[in-house]
């Protein structure tokens, strides 16, 4: 890819999001250079190993090879939960990863990847480019030194992988489940114990009888696991993961370093790479789906709406908590809620009614 005809096609697309942008003094101007990333996941793993990849190889394409990057896959150089310390402390340059992942070092990291019936892919986008979200994630991540750009998005997750059904609030009393973020402290009130576990740990824990659950990302990837030879019972739709958002945090001092030329082309490369990797996950989940059902006899469940009312109500019990506890967050919480309410009642009047519409002749289109 010649790096002119990959800037005309990402550049008016993002230049937005880049106006307000630090301009620091490059300390790198003329120089080539080479940087790390780390990543939370298994080497060349579909659609998040491989983003982190691609990220990589256009952000040299775009700057004629005077920035390269090393992508190193969890535990190749540090272990995946290590990634963030390691870029913060400068072992690492970039890390690519779910911010969800850190919110033990701040409970406010999870409202940049995903939160219990929060925003969707292209609302979350929406927010942080559009609404607010970008500044207040720089104030957040500079306090760890640390510059944080959307970079890749699952889409809505699936519900996960159960090996007994869910058919009331009692079947989650100790359950042991692999579920990071806000939405294992959601299920912890519902009698659950949460585990955070790396990728590449769930099989094991789960084939071995270590937790009885567990939700990963979607069909694409949880096929490429392997989920569906221990459990057949496969629930649908993630309420804690609508839209969950891959961030690549650069250490603050080596994104100073850049020049207001190479910052454009990185948030360039980055949203291109946000709005690509959503369009590859809804086109191989569907395929990868059937392909669960069809041939591995995968059972396709649903949460009732009477489990689904009561994760919502607690959902918004923990995160009104979670605004309390000091004013970034409390900020944070109202800035996404304010474009999740915008959302909604945009979605109500446009979205909605047509996808509804769209489901009422089964024979539209037919294969000619």
């Amino acid at each position: 890819m010649k790096r002119r005809t990959f800037l005309k096609s990402t550049a008016a697309a993002t230049i937005g999001a880049t106006a307000s942008a630090p301009l620091a003094a490059p300390a790198y101007a003329a120089g080539k250079r080479k940087l790390k990333m780390v990543t939370t996941w298994p080497k060349k793993f579909p659609g998040l190993g491989t983003r982190a990849e691609q990220m990589a190889r256009d952000i040299e394409a775009a700057t004629d090879g005077r920035i390269r990057i090393k992508v190193y896959a969890g535990n190749e150089l540090v272990p995946p939960l290590g990634a963030f310390d390691a870029v913060r402390g400068g072992k690492a340059d970039i890390y690519h990863g779910p911010d969800y992942y850190w919110q033990g070092k701040h409970k406010a990291f999870a409202f940049f990847a995903a939160v219990p019936f929060g925003l969707t892919a292209t609302e979350l986008s929406q927010w942080i480019n559009y609404g607010g979200g970008q500044k207040l994630w720089d104030e957040l991540a500079g306090r760890f030194n640390i510059k944080s750009l959307l970079c890749c998005n699952t889409g809505i997750q699936m519900g996960g992988w159960y090996k007994k059904e869910i058919n009331s609030l009692e079947d989650f009393k100790g359950l042991r489940i692999r579920i990071p973020g806000l939405g294992g402290e959601v299920l912890q009130r519902l009698g659950a114990t949460p585990v955070t576990k790396a990728g590449g740990e769930i099989y094991l824990a789960l084939s071995q009888g270590n937790i009885d659950a567990s939700e990963w990302v979607g069909p694409w990837n949880d096929l490429a696991f392997g989920f569906h030879n221990i459990t057949k019972f496969y629930y649908t739709s993630a309420f804690h993961e609508p839209g969950a958002a891959i961030a690549a945090g650069f250490n603050l001092e080596v994104w100073n370093s850049f020049s207001p030329s190479d910052q454009a082309i990185i948030t360039a490369v980055a949203g291109d790479n946000y709005q690509k990797s959503l369009a590859e996950f809804n086109v191989r989940n569907a395929v990868s789906l059937k392909t669960l059902v069809e041939k591995h006899g995968v059972r396709l469940k649903t949460f009732s709406d009477d489990i689904m009312q009561n994760l919502l109500r607690t959902s918004d019990q923990v995160m009104q908590e979670i605004a309390r506890t000091d004013d970034l967050t409390k900020r944070i919480y109202n800035s996404y809620m304010d474009s999740r309410r915008a959302a909604m009642a945009w979605g109500a009047v446009a979205d909605e009614p047509y996808l509804r519409a769209r489901r009422l002749e089964e024979n539209f289109g037919p294969k000619l």
